[in-house]
């Protein structure tokens, strides 16, 4: 039987848009256009989800929420507050009443099923409310550290367009920036605040609670990728001693998705250290010039003392000048004592073009060389396997 999705929300354009996502995806749909008649609706019906709007005239969400989960019979019904607000305290509002996931108007049509498909894959493996402490394990997503040798080799370009084609294959995608003080994953992507990162470490360890950590998520419209974005003030740099809050919430948002791309900046900061043996993979980046090689070698060797095996480090290799002005790639290889996985060309004025217009580039120029290597690499991660040089480019 087709599980059944009760939209409770004022807009009608709202609910014939919505529903007919969903019932094109095989749900059975029942809608309600107040608080009240949702109310009575989720008892007659007894939904497997609940779309919730915060905003209606009769009943705000957060009570339709409150009193939803205060009914024993529908207490473990999962339910996504869908809404215009992005302002964070109204999203912890929306958790704090008992909502299990949240979403913004208007949402990428993508995005809705897979939180939908999600939550819903979740629910029928638990007896509890999900939003409760007592709620059991979800499945871990695949963790994905993504770091540079030296400053300056597109570590966020990389992994934000990674994180983008992973979601553009149907996978549930989170992006992280965990660079205090010196984000630009938000800056690429419009975004005029980025303090999700921010909120988080600054809370004491005990405060960073899965509730916390879901309510500071934003979604990039265009794409559906959710992001825990870091501020580019200078000031947040003192966040880089918040290791304990940093494992934490690596932990919770590898519950919260299928895969997490995590954008680590340059070297083996702290931080790093901290986070990199919660990967399941980590890319390191070089550029085929001697002065970063070295230091890739070295950080390799240092990363081997501390007893993370070198072997669990895949190496990408950017190209961003014509290969006829910078050291073979056989060479790079001969100097790393490690195999480099992919070779990435340069693409400069895309970059430029993608940044200016608050685009990743997969989704600016979707039939580009730069493009289907990051799909190709989301194709692999997908799989499980390890990137080859050759499925990458043939610059070689």
């Amino acid at each position: 039987m087709a599980e059944k999705i009760l939209i409770i929300d004022d807009d009608l354009d709202t609910l014939k848009l919505v529903g007919l996502i969903l019932q094109r995806q095989g749900y059975q749909i029942v809608a309600a256009n107040s608080g009240s008649q949702g109310l009575a609706k989720a008892a007659a019906e007894r939904p497997n989800l609940i779309l919730l709007d915060v905003m209606m005239p009769d009943m705000e969400g957060y009570e339709v929420t409150r009193r939803l989960r205060a009914d024993p019979e529908l207490a473990r019904t999962p339910i996504i507050m869908f809404t215009a607000k992005t302002m964070v305290d109204d999203k912890v509002a929306g958790f704090e009443a008992g909502v299990d996931d949240y979403m913004t108007k208007p949402t990428h049509p993508a995005e809705l099923v897979s939180r939908v498909k999600a939550l819903l894959a979740r629910s029928a493996g638990s007896s509890h409310p999900l939003s409760s402490a007592s709620a059991v394990a979800v499945d871990r997503a695949k963790v994905i550290g993504v770091f540079g040798a030296k400053g300056g080799l597109g570590v966020t370009t990389l992994a934000l367009n990674v994180a983008v084609a992973l979601a553009q294959l149907g996978q549930e995608t989170i992006a992280c920036e965990v660079r205090p003080g010196q984000g630009s994953l938000g800056l690429l992507l419009g975004f005029s605040h980025s303090t999700s990162l921010g909120n988080i470490l600054s809370k004491d360890s005990k405060e960073v609670t899965p509730r916390l950590v879901e309510g500071q998520l934003v979604t990039h419209n265009t794409s559906g990728l959710r992001l825990i974005l870091a501020s580019s003030e200078p000031k947040e740099m003192k966040l880089n001693t918040a290791l304990a809050q940093a494992e934490q919430m690596i932990q919770h948002l590898a519950t919260l998705a299928k895969f997490l791309v995590v954008d680590l900046g340059v070297g083996l900061t702290d931080l790093n250290r901290k986070i990199l043996p919660l990967c399941d993979r980590n890319i390191m980046i070089i550029e085929p010039m001697r002065v970063t090689v070295t230091m890739a070698k070295a950080i390799l060797e240092d990363l081997d003392k501390s007893g993370l095996s070198p072997n669990r480090f895949e190496i990408v290799m950017l190209n961003r000048v014509r290969s006829s002005l910078q050291m073979p790639w056989q060479q790079a290889e001969s100097m790393l004592g490690h195999q480099i996985a992919s070779i990435v060309t340069p693409a400069p004025e895309l970059a430029y073009q993608a940044a200016e217009a608050a685009a990743p580039m997969v989704q600016m120029q979707p039939d580009s060389l730069t493009a289907d290597q990051a799909r190709k690499m989301a194709e692999t991660i997908i799989a499980g396997g390890r990137s080859r040089p050759t499925g990458m480019l043939s610059q070689r």
